[in-house]
């Protein structure tokens, strides 16, 4: 038995406040925030090995939907069941969420003041930072062997070379079949230390109840027509359908909101912008269109539904998932093609350091110089992410 298996699971209110605090500081985006979970949750609390922390981020990066979300909502599920996820969801979602409402109630010019170019270039800065250090950390642990390193390089090429959401599941699936094939896990190598408290039973009502809905809430929409449907719908769609995270379903949903008329095109360009100013999952964008396109006293109202209504399918796919996922990755053939699996996971992390996160932050000597000093801070002197985040945006905005 593992040592996380005795420690008691963390109450909903401990995980809400762990969570909260990361969704304060996470910026950078969902690769981004797959360095900063790992940073919390394997290196510094050891809830869950690099192993299986690796085998969960590839079920979510093979999932629809936001894969740094639901990461987050199955840490939650594991400490804390239900009310776990809940609270894990809640910490991370609402400071951005609340943040993109009040703008979209006509802050939007004052925000554009406040996050300076400096401020904002510092953020970007940081997040190299975090993501080498998650590859670099990831990569000694799940990367060992020539082999694996070498299947961790193809698959970067690969994702660079084929820059498409379907390149990045492709290469989860080849790394798989080549793990299967090439590799032989060694005997007691796998660890079974973290619990899934959902039921085979109930992951089957949870996945049937999402494609009941993918399904049943057009049919709804045409038997009573509304526009409350028509949103729940669309964002529900938005939220099932689409792979690779937030940059990838920002276009779905400027094709689902600004054709109709419910935001005009620049209100929805300068929400585009205000998205990927502030910290936390880039789905909160929901919650902008839906309080942009409701009058003022019921734009709270508008931003919770729209927000809630492209969440809900990343909800219900982790709780369906994760009891056969748990499962399935026991087994000796499941671990060889995980082998596979993560050491493609690091190198879609590798490619994702250079494009985005690399090629819009590191544009000079500056913003390298700032990287680098963020980067030790981060590996040699152990400082907590949260701390080198707001120190690198400090420096920013001095330096403008």
């Amino acid at each position: 038995m593992s040592e996380i298996k005795h420690t008691e699971h963390s109450n909903a209110l401990s995980i809400f406040l762990i969570f909260l605090r990361l969704g304060l500081t996470s910026f950078g985006g969902p690769v981004a925030h797959i360095g900063y979970f790992r940073d919390e949750f394997v290196t510094r609390r050891h809830w869950l090995s690099e192993q299986s922390y690796a085998d969960l981020v590839a079920l979510c990066q093979f999932l629809p939907g936001p894969a740094s979300s639901q990461v987050g909502l199955a840490m939650g599920l594991s400490r804390g069941g239900y009310a776990g996820a809940l609270a894990a969801w809640l910490g991370f979602t609402l400071p951005s969420a609340l943040a993109l409402i009040v703008l979209a109630m006509g802050l939007v010019g004052v925000a554009d003041g406040v996050m300076s170019s400096g401020l904002l270039t510092g953020l970007k800065v940081v997040a190299v930072a975090v993501v080498a250090q998650a590859v670099w950390g990831m990569a000694r642990n799940l990367c060992p062997d020539t082999p694996r390193l070498t299947l961790m390089a193809a698959a970067t090429c690969l994702v660079l070379l084929l820059p498409s959401v379907y390149a990045q599941v492709g290469v989860i699936v080849a790394t798989g079949i080549v793990g299967l094939i090439a590799f032989k896990p060694a005997a007691g190598s796998f660890t079974d230390d973290w619990q899934v408290p959902v039921s085979r039973g109930a992951g089957v009502l949870w996945l049937s109840l999402f494609f009941i809905l993918l399904a049943g809430l057009p049919v709804l929409l045409q038997l009573f027509p509304s526009q409350t449907l028509a949103l729940v719908d669309s964002f529900y769609r938005a939220g099932s359908l689409v792979f690779g995270g937030g940059h990838v379903v920002l276009p779905l949903l400027q094709a689902e909101v600004v054709p109709p008329g419910w935001v005009q095109e620049d209100m929805f360009l300068a929400g585009y912008g205000a998205a990927q100013a502030v910290p936390g999952p880039l789905f909160t964008f929901a919650a902008f269109l839906g309080a942009a396109m409701s009058s003022p006293p019921t734009a709270w109202l508008g931003g919770l539904i729209c927000l809630l209504a492209i969440f809900t399918p990343s909800f219900l796919l982790i709780a369906g998932a994760l009891p056969f996922w748990q499962q399935l990755r026991a087994s000796a053939r499941m671990q060889a093609a995980l082998m596979g699996i993560n050491a493609g996971v690091v190198g879609l992390l590798l490619a994702a350091l250079y494009d985005p996160v690399w090629t819009s932050a590191i544009v000079g000597p500056r913003e390298f110089a700032m990287a680098l000093v963020a980067l030790i801070a981060l590996m040699a002197w152990k400082l907590p992410p949260w701390l080198v985040v707001l120190a690198s945006a400090a420096t920013g905005w001095l330096i403008a």
